[in-house]
């Protein structure tokens, strides 16, 4: 109640709303940066420690999931990005509802665009036309969130190699090239697993984040 009343306050005396104040409901991020090892993130473990702790960092309470697609490979099942990420809704770093659930989330209701797409520090990340473009957003899987198995793609050895293969990614901009250059989650390959393929195609090993122990949404 007391983190409320002092945002209220803020917001009337035509402040800035503390960062901290901010950062404890929001349930939805892009990161702000990469591991710095490419697509190897350590495997979906590594990645989501790497969601735990930017949230962490400005306050953040939830558990945090990367919305990253896995291959069967050696005798462990395929893993969905949409089976990752709890059942919503989330809300960016400005408070605002990206999507009230999974299904949502995968339509065409969904609120993603560059604007809403924002960092956990609450910024817009590089998009086409910026200088450098990071619009690649890592993910390895199809439009609908199910893993992507594409000829060639390995998600990158699951998120664990920085070398051979590649993995799909999305355009947090919604523009571009690519077979489905407006996508979100599932617009092209990547040109390889390395941070130099990545930056050369206009990623830079970014990745979603999303919090998957949501409080039940509110009825309206």
């Amino acid at each position: 109640m007391k983190k409320v009343v002092l945002v209220l306050a803020a917001l009337a005396l035509g402040s800035a709303v503390p960062a901290a104040a901010q950062a404890i409901n929001f349930s939805f991020f892009v990161t702000s940066r990469g591991v710095g090892n490419g697509a190897n993130l350590g495997g979906l473990r590594g990645a989501d420690q790497h969601c735990q702790s930017l949230a962490y960092a400005l306050g953040s309470v939830y558990t945090w999931q990367a919305y990253l697609s896995a291959v069967a490979i050696d005798g462990q099942p395929a893993v969905n990005a949409r089976e990752r990420i709890g059942t919503g809704p989330w809300y960016n770093f400005r408070g605002e509802l990206i999507a009230r659930d999974v299904t949502e989330l995968h339509s065409e209701a969904a609120n993603l665009t560059k604007e809403s797409i924002l960092t956990e520090q609450g910024r817009p990340s590089n998009g086409r036309g910026d200088t450098p473009n990071q619009h690649d957003i890592l993910t390895g899987s199809n439009a609908d969130g199910t893993v992507y198995t594409g000829e060639g793609t390995t998600a990158c050895g699951n998120w664990r190699s920085n070398a051979a293969g590649s993995a799909r990614v999305g355009h947090h901009d919604r523009q571009g090239g690519g077979q489905n250059p407006t996508s979100w989650n599932s617009a092209h390959d990547s040109r390889g697993c390395s941070q130099e393929d990545l930056v050369a195609t206009g990623g830079n090993g970014y990745f979603y984040c999303f919090a998957i122990d949501l409080p039940p949404a509110e009825e309206e």
